[in-house]
């Protein structure tokens, strides 16, 4: 209705007058979050979590599960042959293997044997893996459309093929808040050197969401976090003045727009501040024993390398670190695989184990989720010319591993089936939005509620897809 009774008023003014304006609303939103933390029901908080945190190591460019975690002795049996065309069905190839003539199985060179009291099948190259067997939940039935990096990386990040999404971690910070008020709720390390696909900060960034859930990149440097520390001639003193000077200018400007970036900004600013201090006490290692480094191995005395991140991670997670994301990247091996992927295990394999243990001995494991894997996985056959003793393995969305371990998985367990080929998933699969799903439900958090309306639709991490894989659940 309108007229004389009901005039009609501006959207901006009408969320100033009536709802404190759009910082009003943003601020609403997080004392709701803070409510929550506080045990008050939020729409999309489930049960009492199983996990209050998630420790990710992905590993970008996509490891060959033929190679680590599932093994297919009839791949040996056939070497050289072509692949049966009732098993690939006609389904999609890259650009890279598409025309090719032929395209001849080939076996994983590296032996595999059974470990630990639940008889994980893992291969020669994955030897401390190997010694938590008993601890992980291996799922070797993932599957997902994406077919190559950029699509395959961002979808596991953050739901979605196409760029623009909130990340896995941004969602968390958006739906949980922070449990430490001193260090982001969400930080990324990427270890330092590697080539392979690149990495771009959309895949940690917050989207849609507002600003302060972009995940926060540490750096293996005296400057951990880019433009924290004060520049010379500027004490902490006078950095205070000015912040406090500052929010008095932006709450003025806030008044008067309701342009809820403001809002966002003055928690940044002030999160920067406290970050002054808290920051080199997690990113200096000199309280660590000598044992530490005997566990991670010597490269975590390293900053910057594999090892020393995944310290790294387990220090922020004592801190109360909500969701930290490392990135390894180089896993994509089109040629040259046998030596590639060994080289890749002896920078990885130590420090993942480690980071488990570690976790366990300290009591953490049990309510911290840790998660190892990629994109995608690789294909049965030999990318290029036929060579059993170094070949090379395309993409492949169809079938993968990865492994998952704490925070109410299953310990000591595989789940789902590949055919004998190990092309496509037999039974038990988990898509891209069922894990999503499912470490959500972990948390807490149901993936069908935690929602944000943008462009007049109310998008979620899972899509509109998505179920809880139960059967690897505590």
């Amino acid at each position: 209705m309108t007229g004389d009774h009901f005039p009609t008023l501006p959207r901006r003014e009408a969320l100033t007058r009536f709802g404190g304006g759009l910082g009003g609303i943003a601020l609403a939103s997080l004392m709701g979050k803070a409510a929550a933390a506080e045990g008050v029901p939020a729409a999309h908080l489930t049960a009492r979590p199983k996990a209050k945190r998630i420790i990710y190591l992905f590993q970008s460019g996509g490891p060959s599960q033929l190679d680590l975690f599932d093994y297919k002795p009839r791949l040996h049996a056939e070497q050289g042959r072509e692949l049966p065309d009732d098993v690939r069905r006609g389904q999609r190839l890259t650009g890279m293997s598409g025309n090719q003539a032929s395209l001849p199985l080939v076996g994983s060179p590296f032996a595999f044997t059974q470990h630990g009291k639940s008889g994980q099948w893992l291969s020669e190259l994955l030897p401390h893996t190997a010694k938590i067997a008993d601890d992980i939940t291996v799922v070797k039935s993932m599957f997902t459309e994406a077919i190559n990096h950029g699509p395959g990386v961002t979808m596991m990040q953050t739901g979605a093929q196409i760029g623009g999404r909130p990340s896995i971690g941004s969602w968390l910070s958006y739906g949980l808040g922070s449990m430490n008020e001193n260090l982001p709720a969400f930080v990324v390390l990427v270890t330092k050197g590697m080539k392979g696909q690149p990495l771009v900060s959309r895949l940690w960034g917050s989207g849609f969401l507002p600003g302060e859930h972009d995940g926060v990149r540490f750096n293996p440097d005296k400057d951990a976090v880019l433009y924290l520390n004060n520049p010379p001639g500027l004490d902490t003193s006078s950095r205070r003045r000015m912040l406090d000077r500052l929010e008095e200018l932006h709450r003025i400007q806030l008044a008067k727009s309701g342009d809820s970036a403001l809002e966002t900004r003055i928690a940044q600013y002030e999160m920067g501040f406290r970050m002054q201090s808290s920051i080199p006490e997690v990113t200096h290692f000199a309280d660590e024993p000598d044992s530490t480094y005997q566990l991670y191995g010597e490269d975590a005395r390293t900053p910057g390398t594999y090892a020393a991140n995944c310290l790294m991670a387990r220090r922020l997670a004592e801190r109360g670190v909500q969701f930290i994301q490392l990135y390894h990247q180089d896993w994509d091996h089109h040629g040259g695989l046998p030596g590639g992927i060994k080289a890749k295990c002896q920078e990885t394999d130590q420090a993942s184990a480690a980071l488990v243990t570690d976790l366990k001995q300290r009591g953490l494991l049990d309510d911290t989720v840790v998660i190892w894997g990629g994109e995608f996985g690789r294909t049965n056959y030999c990318q290029g010319k036929f060579n059993a003793a170094n070949f090379g393995r395309d993409h492949h969305p169809r079938c993968f591993s990865m492994w998952m371990a704490g925070g109410g998985f299953k310990a000591g367990h595989s789940h789902g089936l590949t055919d004998d080929y190990g092309y496509n998933v037999a039974a038990g699969g988990v898509h891209v939005h069922d894990f999503h799903a499912t470490i959500l439900h972990l948390l807490g958090i149901d993936h069908e509620r935690l929602t944000f309306q943008y462009q007049g639709r109310h998008f979620r991490l899972t899509d509109v897809h998505g179920h809880i894989v139960k059967e690897i659940l505590v």
